[in-house]
């Protein structure tokens, strides 16, 4: 859902924003970097593994956010490669989703910041915390995968989608914190941070802008994050369950899993 680079250091940390001195991200920026990031595009290998962390995704993100490259430029250059229109579908599906959450953006600008429904996870917007807890800003939440996704963050300005989403539920429904605190966080840290697909997408995972509210557990970091993570059930304790259990503990109002 989020729009689609590591270092795993643990470097001293401040408050909410994190660590206070990074070396420079890796990305780099300008537009002959924007052509050749374009030019190695590959649109089969991108929709057989683009929803893994070590998948053929494309890292243009960052380019599309600072106007380096349009919208209509990337799509234009993915049909150019193919002879069958068809071998670049996923591809521009995901481009469509970012035209989508600006057209929204530009016809609803309230719903960047508020939410557009009521949370749908058997609990009220003021039972939530409204402000980020120091330990998953500082990458010390104890949950091994979480503090590794934390540091990735921090230390690239960038992280895939699917790890996004996993931060992103964690701190929504794990920790119960509202979705504005961790959309505003990871805006201050994306190079390709963008309120329309930033916040909307919080609110998708949230369930504020979607019919439920998105979860996961360690099988699924396992399946889509490989070897570098540590999905070691004993360093990640938390989310070591099946969806019917996770569902009942982190929504003991409702019933049936979510996600």
């Amino acid at each position: 859902m989020f729009s689609h680079v590591v270092s795993l250091s643990s470097p001293e940390t401040n408050a909410i924003t994190g660590p206070d001195v990074r070396a420079p991200s890796p990305i780099a920026g300008g537009r002959a970097e924007a052509e050749a990031a374009l030019a190695k595009i590959d649109l089969r290998a991108y929709a057989a593994s683009r929803n893994h962390l070590d998948g053929a995704v494309t890292h243009l993100s960052p380019y599309i956010r600072h106007g380096i490259l349009s919208l209509d430029e990337v799509r234009n250059h993915a049909l150019a490669t193919v002879a069958d229109p068809k071998a670049a579908e996923k591809f521009i599906q995901e481009l469509a989703w970012r035209d989508y959450w600006q057209r929204i953006y530009a016809t609803y600008p309230d719903r960047i910041w508020q939410d557009v429904e009521p949370y749908k996870t058997g609990f009220d917007a003021s039972e939530y915390e409204d402000d980020l807890p120091r330990d998953i800003a500082n990458g010390a939440t104890g949950v091994a995968c979480i503090d590794q996704f934390v540091n990735m963050l921090a230390d690239t300005g960038y992280l895939h989608n699917h790890a996004r989403m996993y931060l992103a539920a964690y701190i929504v429904h794990w920790r119960r914190v509202r979705w504005q605190a961790g959309a505003r966080w990871f805006l201050q840290h994306l190079l390709d941070g963008d309120p329309a697909s930033n916040n909307l997408s919080w609110q998708w995972i949230a369930s504020t802008f979607s019919n439920k509210p998105y979860i996961f557990n360690l099988d699924n970091v396992a399946k889509y994050c490989g070897a570098d993570i540590n999905t070691v059930p004993r360093h990640n304790l938390v989310l070591d369950q099946s969806y019917e259990r996770l569902s009942d503990l982190l929504f003991p109002h409702m019933g049936g899993p979510h996600g």
